[in-house]
């Protein structure tokens, strides 16, 4: 099974959400438990987005390692700047997924 964390700013976001969008986020963490290479890739494979209405999660995955890691929710007009986010931090985002324990 693989083990699916969270940042701090994805929990945040998940506090603030919905009832209902956190039930559809848990149903996705129960999906990443069984399969990682759920969800569309962006721009990398380790790098993916789930669509609920109009918002999307955002997650990477690490599969040597069998972890997730849920990094924001929100709605899909933020969708650029958190890609570039991403992007342009992915030695820290990859970093913490590999050193989390």
């Amino acid at each position: 099974m693989n083990e699916v964390l969270e940042t701090k700013t994805f929990f945040v976001e998940y506090l603030c959400s919905q009832p209902e969008e956190r039930e559809w986020i848990d149903k996705i963490k129960d999906q990443l438990k069984e399969n990682l290479a759920v969800g569309k890739p962006l721009r990398y494979y380790w790098f993916r987005e789930k669509r609920h209405k109009n918002y999307r999660l955002y997650y990477i995955i690490n599969e040597k390692l069998s972890r997730a890691l849920l990094v924001s929710y929100s709605r899909k007009k933020d969708q650029d700047r958190i890609i570039e986010h991403v992007i342009g931090n992915k030695v820290d985002y990859l970093r913490l997924i590999n050193e989390l324990f």
